[in-house]
Parts: C-alpha cells; sequence; structure tokens
C-alpha cells in the first residue's frame, strides 16, 4: 500500500487549489489534500471542499481546541461535509473533549477520523518553555500521546522527531508528520523539520507536506518528492 501523503493547501484562492491539484496528481504517489482555516474560512472555501470527489483523500485541518460541548457542535456543523476523511483537534483539549469529538465524528461521519494535534511544528523546547510549560518538548507529546490513545482517537500529528516515541506508545494509530522539507529548501517558520524518506523510515503513517510542493513547478517538486523517497 502506498504510503500517504498529504499536500498542504495554505491559500485562501480557490484558483490556487485547483492548480495544486491538477499539478499533483501521480500514479507513483497515495496524494490527498490538507484544507486548514485559510481556505476553510475563505469565501467559498466550504462550498469548493464540499464539492471535491470522494476519491480524493480530504483532510480538514481545523485543529479544534475549545471545551467539550463547543468542540461537539463544531464538528456535528460538518456533517454535510461526507467527503472529509480526516479531522485535527488539540489533545490539550483534554480528555473529555477528545472521546466527545470522536463520539459526535462517528455520528455524523464513519468514515471520519479524528487526529490529535501535539506540540506544533512552529515550536521548539525553548520556545515552548516560554509559554509557560517546564517539562520538555518530547516528554508533554509523550504525555499528549497516551492521552490520545486513551480517549480512543484514530491517529496523532507530531513532528517527525517524535515518531519513533509515538509509535512506542500508539502502536496501533495512525501518525502523520508535518514540517516536511525536501532536500535545500528552507524552514522558514517551522523549528522541528525532516525529509520525507526520514519521516517514513522513522514510523510515520503518512506525511504532510507545503511549500516545497506549491511553490515554483508543482509536477517538478512532485517528481523530487517522487526521487526524495527512493
Amino acid at each position: 500500500m502506498k504510503k500517504k501523503i498529504f499536500i498542504a493547501c495554505d491559500t485562501s484562492k480557490a484558483s490556487v487549489i485547483k492548480k495544486i491539484i491538477k499539478n499533483s496528481q501521480s500514479k507513483k504517489l497515495n496524494i490527498g489534500y490538507k484544507f486548514g482555516l485559510e481556505f476553510f474560512n475563505s469565501k467559498n472555501g466550504r462550498s469548493f471542499i464540499s464539492k471535491l470527489g470522494k476519491n480524493k483523500m480530504i483532510w480538514l485541518d481545523l485543529k479544534l481546541f475549545d471545551i467539550p460541548n463547543t468542540v461537539a457542535y463544531s464538528i456535528e456543523s460538518l456533517k454535510d461535509l461526507k467527503n472529509i476523511r480526516y479531522l485535527t483537534i488539540h489533545i490539550s483539549g483534554g480528555l473529555q473533549m477528545m472521546r466527545l469529538a470522536k463520539k459526535t465524528a462517528r455520528k455524523i461521519n464513519k468514515k471520519l477520523k479524528i487526529l490529535g494535534v501535539t506540540v506544533l511544528t512552529s515550536f521548539s523546547d525553548s520556545s515552548l518553555k516560554k509559554t509557560g510549560h517546564t517539562k520538555s518538548l518530547k516528554k508533554i507529546v509523550s504525555i499528549q500521546a497516551k492521552l490520545a490513545k486513551t480517549a480512543g482517537l484514530d491517529g496523532i500529528v507530531c513532528s517527525g522527531h517524535e515518531v519513533k516515541l509515538i509509535n512506542k506508545i500508539c502502536k496501533k494509530m495512525d501518525i502523520f508528520t508535518p514540517g516536511i522539507r525536501l532536500h535545500g529548501d528552507k524552514n522558514q517558520d517551522q523549528k522541528r523539520v525532516i525529509n520525507p524518506k526520514q519521516a517514513f523510515t522513522n514510523g510515520a503513517t503518512g506525511i504532510v507536506i507545503g511549500r516545497s510542493i506549491t511553490r515554483g513547478s508543482i509536477k517538478n517538486n512532485i517528481q523530487k518528492l517522487i526521487k526524495s523517497l527512493k
């Protein structure tokens, strides 16, 4: 089975999304598309996503984080989007929130999988401590992974640097890795980056790659990605 690769569609323009989808097709890769708040909140974002074919892997990356009932109602409001396969919530929302999120997701769409987000890849140990955390980044991710497993979530979102650690805790859960960069690409606002091959070697189920694909020639970048996985 081909490893899952999600292209981060970080734009508010539908015309750009159409270009990304058109130019990223490949028989050698199992490609899906991840939509975050930028596109989902745009004028025609939700409508555009709803019209994408069910044959495409769609990830709605809303990173929901609120009190349990608010998150549950937010998920329930997505019941018309039957083509969504993955939805993210923040593990920091707590056990009750995660359990209710999973329960609500199953009620509106049995195929919808809930992924728990650990520490964002834009954080380093030092920047995380500035927010008031006293434990190390890896320790926090470890605690979060155990909590997500207890809540019965379908998968975890973490940087490639924590994949091996999480695999030991969540052996039967999907692990998706953002912060992916092709060789020679700049880290930009990401702190904990990794290349595609290393992410899969570490045990990731799938990866999320954005600017390394969407900036410049998408077709050429897809070929670079294919070569990097060999």
